[in-house]
């Protein structure tokens, strides 16, 4: 039976950096995966999602251009075939790389699917493989209720929502998180009505209220949302019903984004000698990512600790070094962030609203007033930073303009253990959005006592020493 010092079970973002930095170490990898190889990211999920979403910003600011009279003659007509085929060429450039990563692996990828039969063993379409240690990192995929399958091919999910020939006149999205805000969006942004269902009034994983309502108000103004109970969708002879309490809507297409779940049905995790939860899922260490004593590591979002792509990367490193150094101390983690692509984006950083230490002080900017955004033809979106009493910066919240590089900024500056004060004698330009920032932080410094009112300009030298006056 052959024998591997790693067998890293799945060719997605994990399992890839997995490889990477094994390989580093010993040359002695296997890699398992059944196809479809690219990545989930790259074929299903952010990558293409992106692409749409580009799409239809660009085909609503034309939109309202020509609304506004900045563009003359006829409003333009979208061919929503060539949108499809647009995002879905991007998308195959796009898994490309990965796809050609594998085939560079040559006999040290098997294709098919794994099922352990014992803690150091795994079976490959009748074939036995041992190992020192395995990484699993098959990812997920979408949960649909069983009850919606009688949709048939007006169902679909974040797995196929790509495959669309054409923009679908009425759609129904049905969860209200990450994915749902931006697909519905994207979808009504390309001239879709679209209804947006979500269970609570929550949007897009957002944890402050206030930061909450700005973006219910923005989406508000180009689909239809719905939430406080579950919809219930079934075939009709127009296309499918959505039952919401006492209401009923008519679409032509449903898109499940409800969540996902792991791909662990017949994974054989029961032969890991390990107690498994009500998910099926064991225990999973969350520094190590180790499954309790077995010689397993489960790195990327199978194991829900932290399922976003740059996490699953840092995640398939962090795997691969404890599985072949199993003695070795853990490793930190960076700065928690996440991005969604709405329009405004909304992004976090550090600690959110619901985390945050009672003594906390927080600095706002309205980006409706604030001079870039409204020059970008943004009239809504609100920054929130938070700090320590102390001052040291710890986290941030927002839904505005530019966030996917606002939340980059003030991850590096929470990573680095940065002073609010620290923090505004850093150069800001004008006119951009990251002046913004700089309003959120002065917010927090008029918070601090005894605060020094000295210009914020970089110190020299003896710029430590109490100046006269001051």
């Amino acid at each position: 039976m052959p024998h591997h010092r790693l067998i890293i079970l799945g060719a997605g973002t994990a399992g890839l950096s997995a490889w990477k930095q094994a390989s580093a170490v010993t040359d002695d990898v296997l890699m398992v995966d059944p196809g479809p190889l690219g990545t989930t990211c790259a074929r299903v999920g952010c990558m293409p999602s992106k692409a749409l979403l580009q799409v239809a910003r660009d085909v609503s600011a034309t939109r309202t251009l020509h609304q506004d009279g900045l563009l003359g003659g006829p409003q333009p007509r979208l061919d929503g075939a060539r949108v499809m085929q647009h995002v879905r060429e991007l998308r195959d450039r796009f898994a490309a790389g990965p796809v050609r990563a594998v085939e560079k692996m040559g006999d040290r990828y098997v294709e098919g699917a794994a099922r352990f039969t014992a803690p150091d063993r795994i079976e490959v379409d009748g074939t036995g493989y041992t190992a020192d240690g395995f990484i699993v990192a098959i990812g997920t995929q979408p949960f649909v209720p069983d009850a919606w399958r009688s949709l048939g091919q007006r169902l679909l999910t974040s797995d196929d929502l790509f495959e669309m020939k054409d923009i679908p006149a009425r759609v129904a999205v049905i969860g209200a998180g990450a994915i749902g805000c931006e697909i519905g969006q994207g979808l009504a942004m390309l001239g879709s009505k679209v209804h947006l269902f979500g269970r609570d009034p929550g949007l897009a994983g957002i944890a402050d209220s206030t930061i909450n309502d700005i973006m219910r108000e923005a989406l508000g103004r180009q689909l239809h949302l719905h939430d406080g109970e579950d919809a219930h969708p079934e075939p009709s002879a127009n296309g499918v019903t959505i039952r919401f309490g006492a209401e009923s809507f008519e679409v032509d297409t449903v898109i499940a984004a409800v969540g996902r779940r792991p791909s662990i049905e017949a994974l054989g995790l029961e032969t890991l000698d390990v107690p498994l939860s009500d998910s099926g899922l064991p225990r999973i260490d969350a520094e190590t990512l180790r499954a309790g004593d077995a010689p397993v590591w489960f790195a990327g979002d199978i194991n829900g600790i932290r399922p976003i792509m740059h996490e699953a990367a840092d995640e398939g490193r962090l795997a691969a070094w404890q599985a072949l150094h199993p003695d070795a101390g853990c490793m930190a983690r960076r700065v928690p962030m996440g991005i969604v692509f709405t329009e405004p984006q909304v992004a976090w950083a550090g600690a959110r609203h619901d985390e945050l230490p009672a003594d906390a002080l927080t600095g706002t900017c309205d980006f409706g007033r604030q001079g870039r955004a409204i020059i970008m033809g943004h009239s809504h979106g609100l920054l929130k930073v938070h700090a320590d009493a102390s001052g040291r910066l710890i986290g941030a919240e927002m839904a505005c303009a530019g966030a996917e590089h606002l939340a980059h900024e003030l991850a590096w500056l929470i990573q680095q253990d940065v002073h609010v004060v620290d923090a505004l004698r850093l150069p800001f330009y004008h006119p951009v959005l990251e002046e913004g920032l700089r309003t959120a932080l002065h917010g927090i410094r008029r918070q601090l006592p005894g605060r020094d009112r000295r210009p914020d300009l970089p110190l020299c030298e003896d710029g430590d020493d109490v100046l006269p006056g001051v």
